[in-house]
């Protein structure tokens, strides 16, 4: 047993140095995706350690985010502060909140999202001010490409998500990558929205379209 655990030891050891000795010879290998995910290009975020490392102390903080207790207000604000990459003066984002890498995310004055909100955002997703989200409702900047060995080897791209000033969305909406929704507008329930919304109008479906113009 003794020499057992002490052949596992050395095996590790030798292992894990062998790991770092190579990843020092070619760490610009390992670097090379986030710029590619930024600007909108194919990328592999399983190649980049940086990426890897980002989205795991999101998550992290995420988790330690769900986990306090509703009352404490300050301390649950303190910590979004810290995962998002821009917030208004005065927000709500209730218990549980989701994100991939929250450096993308901006919030304008007065927001306000239910539970269960969820951001996919390897690309920007911007909300104005006075914006309304329901419960469990998605943002989804991530797109997986229809080529099937470019989705098997782990390429994928990303596009932003723009919400306006003043915007209702109703629960369980769903908004795809690279959506504007106009000021002023109000997103149905249950909506998946794939196209642009327009200023001043009310939408819902799946999909998404325009159902009245608000005066």
């Amino acid at each position: 047993m003794f020499k057992k655990h002490y052949f596992n030891t050395i095996f590790n050891t030798i292992f894990c140095k062998q790991a770092i000795f190579y990843f020092l010879r070619h760490k610009k290998l390992f670097f090379k995706e986030k710029p590619k995910m930024l600007k909108g290009e194919l990328y592999n975020a399983g190649l980049d350690f940086h990426l890897f490392s980002e989205k795991q102390n999101c998550k992290k903080l995420c988790y330690k985010y769900n986990q306090i207790s509703p009352e404490k207000i300050a301390e649950r604000n303190n910590l979004i502060e810290r995962i998002l990459g821009k917030i208004g003066k005065s927000f709500l984002i209730e218990q549980p909140f989701m994100c991939d890498y929250g450096y993308n995310i901006e919030i304008g004055e007065q927001f306000c999202s239910s539970h269960n909100l969820l951001i996919l955002d390897p690309a920007k997703v911007k909300f104005g001010d006075n914006v309304l989200v329901g419960p469990n409702c998605s943002f989804y900047t991530a797109i997986h490409p229809i080529n099937t060995e470019e989705r098997i080897e782990g390429l994928e791209q990303a596009k932003p998500i723009i919400v306006g000033n003043n915007v209702w969305i109703g629960g369980n909406v769903t908004v795809l990558p690279g959506v504007t929704i106009g000021d002023n507008s109000i997103v149905g329930a249950g909506s998946i929205v794939k196209k642009d919304v327009p200023s001043n109008c009310v939408v819902a479906g799946n999909p998404c379209i325009v159902i009245k113009k608000i005066n």
